[in-house]
């Protein structure tokens, strides 16, 4: 009996040893965002949810996934510089500022008043140019692109103190505050403005007393923050898209098996989707609340747009080629593709829907 016995407590014995084996090739996949664990006030945190049931069901729980919200693992810089690393931090989600600290060509998308509409936008971010141009991060960077959220929403609505915004001699003296960024600045100066760089913990402060005038960002941070108790009037201008870039380490990446990878490519791309729905939803509900709150609300007609676009364009663009360092050839060839398909866009629109 016990020589019989004997293979079936070898085989037992053996039990953990094996789980510890299989537990060990398990990938884990750690995210890190400054957005709070919320599936309700931001876009992006729900999306990198479904990510994780999509890779982790895609995978068989080969791959395994953590998301770390509200800053947790440090600023977006310090994730960058981790997932780079590979070790600790495989992915990070960084908005236009820091992922143009790490790769230049991404200052291409502080352009001022790039995009008409979502529509246009989403099919020029999602598209094949973009992603070429994209693709450079894996060698200049060491982390691979995955795609490009929006951020709040994308387009940025004024607030101020002074007087309703409707037309750009509007804006002549006024002083705005700013991202930290010098193209902000160039567009801000352009269009007659004065503008005060500022990090975003000291904005309501500057404010409340007088420093600036006014400030600008996604309706969804404008009601999230509670900017009308600090401002009068707010104007729903777009003359920037935010967004943030989604990347992963390139030597992780690398390191996975052509499933996985797979999977990890796949799963992303829709949860960029599923991003792309919820951050239009969430700035639809916040401008209609900017209008409950604030004295006035206003939305610029592209006729308006159009004209401020074609002030604050040359300057942003004496900006970027002379002092950023981008080619002019690259810019003017961002600016083409983003119009060529936002007329793309309208001639599908029509020929299957409107004939």
């Amino acid at each position: 009996m016990h020589n019989k016995m004997l293979p079936l407590v070898t085989a037992l014995a053996a039990l953990p040893l094996a789980m510890a084996a299989t537990h060990a090739q398990a990938e884990e996949m750690a995210i890190a965002t400054i957005l709070p664990e919320n599936m309700s006030n931001n876009s992006i945190y729900p999306a990198l949810v479904r990510f994780k049931d999509l890779v982790e069901t895609r995978t068989d729980g080969e791959v395994t996934v953590s998301i770390f919200g509200n800053s947790q693992l440090g600023s977006e810089v310090e994730t960058a510089q981790e997932v780079q690393d590979g070790l600790t931090l495989q992915s990070t989600i960084i908005t236009t500022g820091a992922m143009s600290s790490f790769y230049d060509d991404y200052q291409l998308m502080t352009a001022p008043f790039v995009f008409n509409d979502w529509r246009q936008a989403w099919a020029f971010l999602d598209g094949d140019w973009f992603a070429e141009m994209m693709s450079g991060t894996v060698e200049e960077t060491g982390m691979r692109y995955l795609g490009t959220f929006d951020d709040g929403g994308g387009f940025v609505a004024f607030t101020n103190n002074e007087r309703p915004i409707k037309t750009v001699e509007d804006l002549e003296g006024l002083n705005i505050r700013t991202e930290e960024n010098p193209g902000h600045v160039a567009i801000m100066k352009a269009l007659g403005a004065s503008a005060t760089p500022l990090p975003w913990g000291e904005v309501i402060t500057a404010l409340e007393t007088g420093l600036a005038d006014g400030q600008f960002n996604a309706p969804v941070l404008n009601t999230t923050f509670n900017f009308h108790e600090v401002t009068d009037y707010t104007t729903l201008t777009g003359h920037v898209y935010n967004s943030a870039a989604w990347l992963i380490s390139e030597d992780w990446y690398q390191a996975l098996t052509e499933d996985q990878q797979e999977a990890i490519v796949t799963s992303a791309r829709e949860a960029i989707e599923i991003g792309h729905g919820m951050s239009g939803a969430l700035a639809t509900a916040s401008w209609q609340e900017s209008c409950e709150t604030f004295k006035e609300c206003y939305i610029m007609p592209a006729e308006e747009r159009a004209r401020m676009a074609d002030i604050a364009r040359p300057a942003w663009k004496d900006w970027i080629v002379n002092d950023f360092g981008i080619d002019a050839e690259k810019v003017d060839a961002f600016l083409a593709e983003v119009e060529r398909v936002g007329k793309e866009v309208k001639e599908s629109d029509m020929a299957h829907y409107g004939e």
